[in-house]
């Protein structure tokens, strides 16, 4: 599939809204609903989109506390700790990384309390060696939209 203007254009519509529809976006662009529908297609069948989603705004949700963490691993171990480290609904961005640590992980707690056992909760995962938390103080942007 070749990438063009119009798929980049379709793309940032639908990261500003996804609940438009193939009309809306057609008469938007100026285009035919049939081409948006089929670019669309495209687009999901070469997993350039992967889904629809909302986007919330977490600290009304009660998440106040962001934690940005560190985590050194035993050699070879990594990708089974992200893989576990993944599965809890506070994390939000798991990476490998390099420098010091091999893992970095960001997340969301509602309280310091829940942040506390989610950081000890690290320690018992085997061949974690050790961990650095970061607590955010200010988000000055936060968005991973782009095109």
């Amino acid at each position: 599939m070749e990438f063009d203007d119009t798929d980049t254009k379709i793309l940032k519509n639908l990261l500003v809204d996804a609940r438009l529809s193939a009309r809306q976006l057609a008469y938007k662009l100026g285009l035919s609903t049939v081409t948006v529908l089929t670019r669309i297609k495209k687009l999901e069948q070469k997993k350039i989109i992967t889904g629809y989603t909302a986007r919330l705004d977490h600290q009304i949700l009660g998440y106040d506390l962001v934690a940005i963490i560190e985590i050194k691993t035993a050699k070879g171990k990594m990708l089974e700790i992200e893989s576990k480290i993944a599965e809890n609904e506070n994390v939000c961005a798991v990476y490998d990384i390099t420098g010091k640590a091999d893992i970095l992980l960001i997340g969301k707690f509602k309280n310091r309390d829940e942040l506390s056992r989610f950081v000890k909760s690290l320690s018992t995962i085997p061949n974690v060696e050790n961990t650095e938390t970061h607590i955010v103080l200010n988000t000055i942007k936060e968005d991973f939209r782009l095109v």
